[in-house]
């Protein structure tokens, strides 16, 4: 293992010795080149802002789902299609990530992503349909959903010694975007005369901010960790020089190790890759029926709407610090089944409370859920953790993410129909508690310490 990480540390923080004229030599020698400082902290604070995007699109809707629904003229079962959309484009766009960067490079990805979010969230509010709303918000969920899969591939890559501090850096930046889209959407639509379309296209503006750092890693043509680029020309000058020279080197060392990792397809014959999977599809079940319909839940016990969307900032905002501790802690444990454990217990007493008393307890289960959904950033660490190489954790966080979204489709959606047909919230509350069960399982079986390579 240690032989290993220390192959990863070079392949991806090192690059190639410089030399006056043609391409990079294939192996690194004694003194490879570290990447610019200004571009590490560039490469931050891309990460950093991304990561405020990938939620405000989802809680902001929530907030003012029964706005949305009644000046589109929705109803229960189709608003319930409305939160399964999240999980589904993840699903489905999560897919065509790796494919996207080994093309372009995760850089240019990512920036494309950000591009597509601030699109689909100005669109989407005064298309003044229920298909053109759906539409654009799908076109906001695409970028959510490569950048999703990228997050731990650009960690991985520029940052292979501080896995845990960079997952938690941008874990707890996605949980302070959801907290404040949750906080302020309401309070911002009542200060735009309360308009719920300016109210929704107003976060468009953050996710434009985000394009910015990520440009100039547009040319950087590098796909991914352990996976090889392009042909280059053998000169190159100008500042997205460096960039490519280290991009080449690594593609070298990724080709010289490339017949010793496992092919993408067998990643299915690990019970590792398919716990994992798991654990991520049930924890976005919650976390996005949380998101979707949580403010409803208080809203219909007597909560006031402003009230009601604070609730949901307090349960987002619970990741913001938690986001940073939780991955630092797994990254020192060998197993990390006994925190899935803790964060399920968290959310069975939080739902069992919402069930009893929902209005009266609200502040304390808002807490508890806000717990139980920091299993997200638990989810990302242990894809870097249960893999050795660069090329190992591409394959397994697209499955593991683009599966999990795909096992989460169903969970709104029947929240949806419960809800309409049953007349309240009991059978809903019943089905998001006993879901945890098998949540808790499947974390127990991807937390133990083993690596997808050993498995296929």
């Amino acid at each position: 293992m240690p032989d290993d990480e220390t192959q990863t540390q070079t392949l991806y923080r090192g690059g190639a010795a410089r030399t006056p004229a043609g391409p990079p030599p294939p192996q690194l020698s004694g003194a490879a080149e570290a990447p610019a400082p200004w571009l590490l902290r560039l490469i931050a604070v891309g990460l950093v802002l991304a990561a405020l995007n990938l939620r405000p699109a989802i809680t902001s809707l929530g907030a003012l789902l029964e706005e949305v629904r009644e000046g589109l003229h929705m109803s229960g079962s189709v608003a319930g299609v409305l939160t399964s959309v999240p999980p589904l484009c993840f699903a489905v766009f999560g897919v065509m990530a790796p494919r996207l960067a080994r093309r372009f490079g995760a850089g240019a990805v990512v920036c494309a992503g950000m591009v597509a979010i601030a699109a689909g969230l100005v669109i989407r509010p005064y298309i003044g349909s229920t298909a053109g709303f759906l539409a654009a918000s799908a076109l906001a969920l695409m970028g959510i959903a490569v950048s999703n899969i990228l997050m731990p591939v650009i960690v991985k890559r520029w940052f292979p010694d501080r896995v845990g501090t960079m997952t938690g850096l941008y874990s707890m930046a996605l949980a302070l975007g959801t907290a404040l889209a949750a906080a302020v959407t309401v309070p911002l639509t009542g200060a735009m005369g309360g308009n719920w379309q300016s109210g929704l296209a107003v976060w468009a503006g953050l996710a434009a901010l985000a394009v910015l750092p990520w440009i100039v890693l547009v040319r950087d043509r590098t796909p991914a960790p352990g996976q090889p680029a392009p042909a280059r020309p053998a000169a190159a000058s100008g500042p997205s020089a460096s960039v490519s020279g280290r991009a080449a080197g690594a593609s070298g060392q990724a080709s010289a190790s490339g017949p010793a990792e496992a092919p993408a397809l067998r990643i299915t014959r690990s019970r590792t890759a398919w716990g994992l999977a798991c654990f991520f599809g049930l924890q976005a079940t919650a976390a996005y029926i949380t998101m979707g319909w949580m403010p409803q839940i208080f809203r219909d016990a007597g909560v006031s709407a402003g009230t009601a969307g604070v609730l949901l900032a307090v349960t987002m905002a619970m990741g913001v610090p938690l986001a940073f501790v939780i991955p630092r802690v797994a990254a020192r444990l060998k197993q990390q089944g006994p925190i899935v454990v803790v964060l399920g217990l968290c959310g069975l007493i939080g739902y069992g409370g919402l069930y009893l008393a929902p209005a009266a307890g609200a502040w304390a289960w808002a807490l508890l859920l806000g717990v139980a959904n920091c299993a997200f950033p638990l989810a990302l660490t242990m894809i870097g953790m249960r893999t050795r190489t660069g090329a190992g954790v591409v394959r397994l966080s697209a499955f593991a993410q683009s599966t999990g979204y795909l096992l989460s489709i169903p969970g709104p959606l029947l929240v949806g129909v419960l809800y309409q047909h049953s007349g309240g919230w009991g059978l809903p509350i019943a089905l998001m508690a006993g879901l945890m069960i098998p949540q808790m399982v499947a974390g127990v079986l991807a937390g133990r310490d083993r690596t997808i390579e050993d498995e296929c």
